[in-house]
């Protein structure tokens, strides 16, 4: 590795030199306002010196700075601290069932529209259930008995009375009943925790076979 007549690589050299050109200029330091102190003390007039007072003020000044710089440092590494602790803190949610707020599935006439339904108990019997924005059911389909869990489904739009379902919003509700024989009911948008994932500073939970946003989750319990 070359040596410079300063006695400094050349690496060196340039890396001091590339990291200079990327500090901003526009905005002074308390390093720089030091400088300026030390600077203007230098070249005051003998005969008529500086006030002290006018020093202690600058003095002054100049510790205030530097303990608001070290402030704002500190609520920097704090806001990072209690981001990555409220990261962390969400994996204590697995296994506990997040409410996304919503039961509702837009539907395209013609098409058939996929969506999954959590089921917390056992399941002996049912009817799901899709209902229009006035709340009346306006298509069901039964529910083979199977265990707890979260099962898609896929409604192909028809309608009780045999026409196709127009295009627009629907909402799904489950009823059901367990091995012993109680009364159950269940919808779409509530489903248990599976893991929790980051990415670029979000944080995701698996909820179904998809992964969604915390930040749209309303409830958790």
């Amino acid at each position: 590795m070359a040596i410079t007549s300063t006695g400094l690589n050349a690496a060196t050299n340039a890396e001091y030199a590339e990291a200079v050109s990327q500090v901003d200029k526009s905005v002074l330091g308390k390093d720089d306002f030091m400088t300026l102190l030390l600077v203007e003390l230098q070249h005051q007039d003998p005969t008529e010196p500086m006030d002290s007072e006018k020093i202690l003020t600058q003095t002054s000044q100049l510790a205030t700075l530097e303990a608001s710089e070290n402030t704002n440092k500190a609520l920097e590494d704090l806001a990072l601290a209690l981001g990555s602790t409220q990261q962390f803190s969400t994996i204590s949610a697995i296994g506990k069932t997040a409410d996304l707020g919503s039961n509702a599935i837009g539907h395209d006439e013609g098409s058939t529209s996929s969506f999954e339904v959590y089921f917390p108990q056992e399941i002996a019997s049912g009817t799901l259930e899709v209902l229009d924005t006035n709340g009346n059911i306006v298509s069901t389909m039964n529910i083979e008995a199977n265990e707890a869990g979260v099962y898609q489904f896929d409604w192909d739009g028809e309608l009780s009375n045999g026409s196709a379902a127009e295009s627009g919003m629907y909402y799904i509700t489950a009823s059901y009943k367990n091995p012993a024989g109680d009364d159950l009911t269940t919808r779409m948008g509530a489903y248990p925790i599976e893991s929790v994932r980051f990415e670029e500073g979000t944080t995701l939970i698996k909820v179904g076979s998809s992964y969604v946003p915390l930040e749209n989750v309303v409830e958790i319990y």
